[in-house]
């Protein structure tokens, strides 16, 4: 398994946390997601090629904004 780290604006509570973590659980080869609110920072764990793209669309259609490095 290999891990990435998304810096992601917008969440403020437990719930928005929740709503990018499902939403990013629903992309194919997601095996795990780990946020922090404090940071900002979201820990995808996945299997198979790295899809920034579609990570970067499932939390824009989440609600939320997805900081570029």
């Amino acid at each position: 398994m290999t891990q990435q780290v998304l810096k992601v604006d917008g969440m403020t509570c437990g719930g928005c946390a929740n709503g990018v973590k499902n939403a990013l659980l629903a992309v194919a080869g997601v095996e795990a997601v780990a946020v922090d609110l404090a940071s900002k920072a979201v820990t995808v764990d996945f299997h198979g090629e790295a899809q920034p793209a579609a990570w970067q669309q499932a939390v824009e259609d989440a609600g939320f904004d997805v900081i570029a490095d």
